[in-house]
């Protein structure tokens, strides 16, 4: 069950696929494994960590909503969000007509430690940020950014630094690592 499933952080600007028609950058340009696929998608202008797997079960677990597994990012966002803008978040809000699942949300007090970015945030002099911990127990297109937005804090950076109980740690962007079977199993625990 663990041959071919690896945790893999994701720079920037990288597609979370294998190949692409354009000649931007993949997977490819980082992973030299035949026969595995992302579980879930982690948009071009997103990074961190994602799950690359040849086990279609252990993908269909991850990435089926149904399963309630959690995925955890840091959000840096325009303008500090207040409490009704993070209680919103929390109760879930309505994209395209959908609600989300409720959402777990924190403020950080301080900036978290990452990795510097090869394309700089927008800066605006005028327009403070501030970082959020983010989990959500579903997988929408664009999801976590258009949560913020509808709040009215648009995200300017996004990291996902977990998948259930699979942690980013210190993989640094474009390092990835052989996932072990007791990882794979917890995956099956901390779900449903």
């Amino acid at each position: 069950m663990s041959i071919g499933t690896i945790a893999f952080n994701k720079p920037y600007g990288v597609l979370p696929c294998f190949t692409d028609s354009g000649g931007r950058t993949t997977l490819a340009g980082y992973i030299a494994m035949s026969g595995i696929y992302a579980a879930g998608r982690l948009d071009q202008d997103s990074e961190g960590l994602m799950i690359l797997t040849a086990d279609g079960a252990l993908a269909h677990r991850i990435t089926d909503p149904t399963h309630k597994l959690p995925k955890v990012y840091l959000v840096q966002v325009e303008r500090i969000p207040d409490e009704q803008a993070i209680a919103r978040l929390c109760r879930g809000v309505l994209l395209g007509g959908k609600k989300t699942r409720p959402a777990e949300v924190r403020l950080l007090a301080d900036e978290p430690t990452l990795p510097e970015r090869p394309v700089p945030i927008r800066f605006r002099k005028n327009v403070p940020t501030a970082w959020l911990e983010l989990t959500i127990h579903e997988g929408m297109n664009r999801q976590v950014r258009r949560m913020t937005a509808m709040v009215g804090h648009p995200t300017l950076r996004l990291v996902r630094i977990a998948i259930g109980p699979i942690q980013l740690g210190n993989l640094k962007p474009g390092e990835w690592r052989d996932l072990g079977k007791n990882e794979i199993a917890t995956i099956g625990r901390t779900s449903d």
